[in-house]
C-alpha cells in the first residue's frame, strides 16, 4: 500500500493506494471519528482491507478542528462543554450533536472538492463510496445526501438528531452499525437513524458491547459491500 500526503486548499488529507495492480480502480472516501485524525489506526487498518482486499484508492480528509488543523475558539469552548458534562455524568449526546453538526457544516464542502480532484487523477474511475463511523457518519450522511457521485456508504453510532432529515435523502445501498449497549446512543435512537434511511438496500448490523466496542469483524463486511456495490478494479 502506498500513502500519499496532499494538502487540498489548507486543509490536509492523505491517499492510499496499491503499490501495483489495475491501471483504474474506484474510490472510498473516509471520515474519522471526534477526537481522532485522518491517520488513526482505524482509517490506516480500514484503508490497508480496502486497498489490498479490492484494489480500491482511500482518502481521508483532518475534520475541522482535528488532525493536523488547528482549532479555533469555538473548538476549544465545545471540547471543554464535553469534558465538563462527562466529568459531572451528564449526558454527552447533545453536545456531540451540536458540534458535530457544526463540523459537518465546514467539512462537506471540502469532501466534495476532494472527490472533485481525485477523480482527476487518471488511476482512479468508477464509482464512489463512503465510510465513517461515529463523527464520520455526522459529516457523511450530509455529504452522501448531497452527492450524488457517492454510490454506496456504510455508516453508525450517531444519533439521529440533526441526520435524520438528510438520511430520508439517502436512497443508495448503505450498511449501518448499532451497538446494542451503547451507553451513549440509545438503541431507540440508533434505530431511528437506520429508519431514517430511504434506501431499498439498507443493512443493519447490531453487535452486543459498549460505544467502543464495535467488533473488527464489521470493518471485514463492510470491505466486502464495497467490493459487491463498487465492483472490482478495472
Amino acid at each position: 500500500m502506498v500513502e500519499r500526503d496532499f494538502i487540498l486548499g489548507d486543509v490536509p488529507g492523505v491517499l492510499w493506494s496499491p503499490v501495483s495492480g489495475a491501471e483504474r480502480a474506484p474510490l472510498v472516501l473516509m471520515g474519522h471519528g471526534g477526537g481522532t485524525h485522518k491517520k488513526h489506526p482505524a482509517m490506516s487498518g480500514r484503508a490497508r482491507l480496502l486497498v489490498d482486499g479490492c484494489g480500491f484508492h482511500v482518502a481521508v480528509l483532518d475534520a475541522p478542528g482535528h488532525g493536523d488543523r488547528p482549532r479555533t475558539a469555538h473548538d476549544e469552548a465545545e471540547i471543554a462543554e464535553l469534558f465538563r458534562a462527562r466529568a459531572a455524568g451528564e449526558p454527552e449526546g447533545p453536545i456531540v450533536v451540536r458540534y458535530n453538526d457544526h463540523l459537518a457544516r465546514l467539512a462537506v464542502p471540502e469532501y466534495r472538492t476532494l472527490l472533485d480532484a481525485l477523480q482527476e487523477l487518471p488511476e482512479i474511475e468508477g464509482p464512489a463510496g463512503y465510510w465513517g463511523i461515529n463523527m464520520g457518519t455526522a459529516i457523511g450522511i450530509p455529504f452522501v445526501a448531497a452527492e450524488p457521485r457517492i454510490t454506496a456508504a456504510v455508516f453508525g453510532q450517531h444519533w439521529p438528531d440533526a441526520l435524520a432529515e438528510k438520511a430520508k435523502q439517502i436512497t443508495v445501498p448503505i450498511e449501518f452499525d448499532l451497538q446494542w449497549d451503547d451507553e451513549h446512543i440509545s438503541r431507540e435512537e440508533g434505530l431511528a437513524l437506520f429508519d431514517a434511511f430511504a434506501s431499498k438496500e439498507k443493512s443493519l448490523h447490531v453487535n452486543s458491547g459498549g460505544h467502543k466496542e464495535l467488533p473488527r469483524f464489521e470493518a471485514d463486511s463492510a470491505v466486502r459491500f464495497f467490493a459487491r456495490h463498487l465492483g472490482e478494479a478495472a
